[in-house]
């Protein structure tokens, strides 16, 4: 996992987190090594799958960013129990932490999430699965590259739709790395795997 952006000092609390949040993520029971970020440093759901590796008193945890904290100012994580946990006694409740964007130990390609009520006529799709962060999405129409806006829950929308597909689709990570996917199809909702990851 290698640092994506500069190590920042930090407070950290803890929630009742089940994976699931304002990133419209499916809720992760398996997995609760999560957290909320604070809403200046949300960044309209640009750090939605972000990992951040935190150190706190007791030691050091990876999470993966899957919600927002409305009241937390900058600096501020709400963790998970289980990853607070890891890093400090929870009878503590609120400690001092230094955390860092890293890339994320994910296995396998990306994965494209049609929100539910797509179609031709009207498309969300969410990248999943990935490294780093997603900066950006584009749909290549023609010989040009159309910008598909970014909505704060975490899906990319296309108010009009992009067409009957398949979509040959351009997705950015925060560090610049550009991935190409051909060949993806339209569905009215769930999951069309990709063939790609960031490195």
């Amino acid at each position: 996992m290698r640092p994506l952006s500069p190590q920042q000092d930090g407070i950290a609390t803890y929630y009742d987190a089940t994976g699931a949040g304002a990133c419209s993520y499916d809720a992760s029971p398996g997995d609760l090594r999560v957290a909320a970020m604070n809403t200046p440093q949300w960044d309209n759901s640009a750090v939605c799958g972000m990992c951040v590796r935190v150190e706190g008193p007791r030691g050091q945890v990876t999470v993966r960013i899957v919600d927002r904290c409305p009241e937390c100012l900058s600096g501020h994580l709400d963790l998970s129990r289980e990853a607070f946990a890891a890093i400090a006694d929870p009878a503590d409740g609120r400690v001092s932490v230094k955390w860092q964007p890293v890339s994320c130990d994910v296995q396998g390609p990306v994965i494209y999430r049609f929100k539910e009520g797509s179609s031709q006529w009207w498309t969300g799709i969410q990248v999943r699965n990935t490294r780093v962060p997603v900066r950006s999405l584009e749909v290549q129409q023609g010989a040009a590259w159309v910008n598909v806006a970014r909505q704060d829950y975490n899906f990319f929308v296309e108010p009009s739709g992009l067409g009957v597909g398949p979509y040959t689709l351009r997705v950015t990570g925060s560090d610049g790395q550009q991935l190409i996917e051909s060949g993806v199809m339209l569905r009215s909702e769930g999951d069309a795997p990709g063939t790609v990851q960031f490195q």
